[in-house]
């Protein structure tokens, strides 16, 4: 039996609409398991399900062994970082890491020695008597997450709990949840869209779209090999064209493609970094196209080409792309990154 087991879970905000769909999902103690997809693809939904927050329409909860699919939240014990991090303003740091404790009348001693852990466990000693306004997003995130982790609790469900923050610090505290995660070998289900951010963190990913689940796997498989042309488009191979008897196919349109593909082939696709794009009278352009528009990205320039395939996404060197709007240009689909799909 795995640690927190969804059986057929159906959700939904109005009696007769569904959100998700039949779910079925497991997960390993100690793993960290990321919900990916768009918004309303019932990532959230699942979570708050979870959580307690929204009641079940059918299906089961299971957590150590325990089927809490109609307990309250306070019942539960899990643990919840949001979005918007909802600490209380009026209380400093200690305090607000202190609060589920107290709610949950623990003497006085161990309360200070828990508290006090966690405190240093997410890098934030020394600022026990700052209050949230006087701290950085960051800062700020991580007294969050110590609130939510000192109750020790069954499982950790983090919503979005990075997307308030810049690029930079982003990154970094994507290392810091995944240092202390692993250190303190919690069960954590995190919500995001981000793609890189479910690739960078997760012992698996669950890729959803409309309410169940297209791939559910490691975050290397989800990458490199997309179980559909949805998770392909998802994770970043904008460039998906139909195949047909040795053509790519774009409405009544079909240009030869003589590389031999994999039997059961009806989908190729490449990511904007593989597709080469070229000037109009480069040998080493096999398809012809026109810069539709440009966006310099400092030692690379984006390209979207208006090309009898339809829009065609892709890179080229700065050095070498002086093509501007309107620029007839020539493009290439190198056989070894194409990605193979049958969908």
């Amino acid at each position: 039996m795995s640690y927190l087991e969804l059986h057929k879970l159906n959700l939904g905000y109005a009696k007769n609409t569904t959100s998700v769909k039949d779910l079925d999902l497991h997960v390993e103690q100690g793993e960290l398991i990321s919900l990916l997809g768009p918004s309303g693809c019932g990532k959230t939904t699942t979570m708050r399900a979870v959580a307690g927050l929204m009641p079940l329409q059918s299906g089961s909860i299971i957590l150590n062994g325990r089927d809490i699919g109609k307990l309250p939240p306070n019942k539960r014990n899990i643990g919840m970082v949001f979005q918007s991090y909802a600490l209380f303003p009026h209380l400093n740091v200690y305090d607000n890491v202190a609060f589920g404790l107290r709610l949950r009348k623990v003497p006085a001693a161990e309360l200070k020695t828990r508290v006090e852990a966690v405190i240093a466990a997410v890098g934030l000693a020394g600022f026990e008597t700052r209050l949230p306004a006087q701290m950085s997003g960051g800062q700020q995130q991580r007294v969050a997450l110590a609130r939510a982790i000192v109750v020790e609790p069954a499982l950790l469900l983090l919503d979005e709990p990075l997307s308030n923050l810049d690029a930079k610090l982003r990154v970094q505290m994507r290392a810091e949840l995944r240092r202390i995660q692993r250190e303190l070998g919690i069960t954590m289900l995190y919500v995001t869209h981000d793609q890189e951010e479910a690739l960078a963190l997760s012992d698996r990913i669950v890729v959803m779209n409309g309410g169940r689940i297209e791939q559910l796997d490691v975050p290397e498989a989800v990458f490199n090999t997309p179980s559909s042309r949805f998770v392909a488009n998802f994770m970043g191979v904008e460039n998906l064209f139909d195949y047909r008897d040795g053509a790519l196919c774009h409405g009544d349109t079909r240009l030869p493609y003589a590389t031999p593909v994999p039997a059961g082939t009806t989908v190729l696709g490449w990511r904007p970094d593989k597709v080469r794009v070229c000037a109009a009278d480069d040998a080493a352009g096999q398809y012809p196209g026109t810069v539709l528009a440009r966006g310099f990205l400092g030692d690379t320039v984006e390209y979207l080409l208006d090309t009898p395939l339809g829009n065609v996404k892709g890179i080229s060197t700065a050095a070498s792309a002086a093509w501007r709007e309107g620029t007839a240009v020539s493009f290439a689909l190198p056989a070894d990154s194409a990605l193979s799909l049958q969908a």
